[in-house]
Formats: C-alpha cells, sequence, structure tokens
C-alpha cells in the first residue's frame, strides 16, 4: 500500500536536522516555560510595588516641603515680631507702661568695698505723650450705670447727655496684652 518514506537527500535532510522532532523534547520546554512566566510576572509585581513605594515617598516629601514652607513663614513673622518689640522705642514705651523708670547716675562698688561714684534714685519723669483726654464737647457714650448720667452735684444734667469721665483702667481693655519681650539666654 504505501511505501515508507524515503530518506532526504541534500537540502531536505539538513532542514530536517534543524527543525525539533514532536516526541519527548516538548515536554522537557514546559518547565522551561513556566519559568520565563513566573520571572517575567515577579518582575513585574516588584515593579509595581517599587512604584508605588516611590509615589508614596514622593506624596510624604511634597508634604514635608509644604509643612517646611509653612513653619519657615511662621518663623520669619515670629522673627518680625521680636525685631518691632526689642526696638528702643518700643522696649521704653512698654517699660513705661509697666511703670518702670529711667535709672538715675549708676554707681559701683570696688573690690576693696568703697563706693566709686555718686548714686542717685530714680524719679518719674512725665511721660512724653500723656493719654488723651476727650473734650466737652463730644458726646459720650451711654454707660449703663445709672448714676453716670448724674452731674458732679449729683443732678441729673439739662441737657440729658452723660459727661465725659475718664475710662476706669480696671475695666478698660488694654492697648497692648502682649507680654513683655524677652531676650534669649537671660
Amino acid at each position: 500500500m504505501s511505501k515508507p518514506a524515503a530518506p532526504l537527500k541534500g537540502r531536505a535532510a539538513r532542514l530536517a536536522r534543524l527543525m525539533p522532532s514532536t516526541g519527548p523534547s516538548t515536554a522537557a520546554r514546559t518547565p522551561f516555560v513556566l519559568l520565563v512566566v513566573l520571572l517575567l510576572g515577579g518582575g513585574l509585581i516588584a515593579l509595581l510595588l517599587l512604584n508605588s513605594a516611590l509615589n508614596e515617598g514622593s506624596f510624604r516629601l511634597s508634604e514635608l516641603k509644604r509643612d517646611t514652607t509653612e513653619l519657615t513663614d511662621e518663623q520669619q513673622a515670629l522673627q518680625r515680631d521680636v525685631d518691632s518689640r526689642s526696638q528702643p522705642d518700643a522696649l521704653e514705651r512698654r517699660a513705661r507702661e509697666l511703670g518702670m523708670v529711667p535709672g538715675g547716675s549708676p554707681a559701683f562698688l570696688n573690690p576693696d568695698g568703697t563706693v566709686r561714684g555718686n548714686p542717685t534714685e530714680a524719679t518719674a519723669m512725665p511721660s512724653p505723650s500723656p493719654s488723651p483726654t476727650p473734650s466737652p464737647s463730644a458726646p459720650a457714650s451711654a454707660s449703663p450705670d445709672p448714676d453716670a448720667s448724674a452731674g458732679p452735684s449729683g443732678s441729673a444734667s439739662p441737657s440729658g447727655s452723660v459727661p465725659a469721665t475718664e475710662p476706669d483702667p480696671a475695666t478698660a481693655p488694654a492697648a497692648e496684652s502682649t507680654p513683655p519681650p524677652t531676650s534669649p539666654g537671660r
């Protein structure tokens, strides 16, 4: 019926040797293909994890830069406050508000116990800018005190307006309610 295949000659024989046979060699190739697929899949997963870690670090870095900018702005604002409050005129004004007066002439003690110089007591000098007093013609705001409408003699004023009086320092809000400036290291 059919003849067995004739042996190939020449060029066909060389091509047949290069082509793999369909026998046991396909079974040996399967583990290699699985190994390559696993390596590629593991590499992709590692690349994905590395990329997400870099993104997380990038977000953290931008957050830290924003915090640094905010803290730098706050530090500069605080430094401006310190600079404005440590100017000589501001220190003098705050000292006068606290009731301090300029010192007199100093005296020094020598190591042997003698006094050098002529010490004098500090005296309060008049403030350079007296507090403004309201003029009698300016209308004053109404006071919740019922006796406030009475004049100096105890009777109500004929015009019905409240006379201008000095505000009570205990109830008046402080012009500047900040603590006195301190210098570092003292």
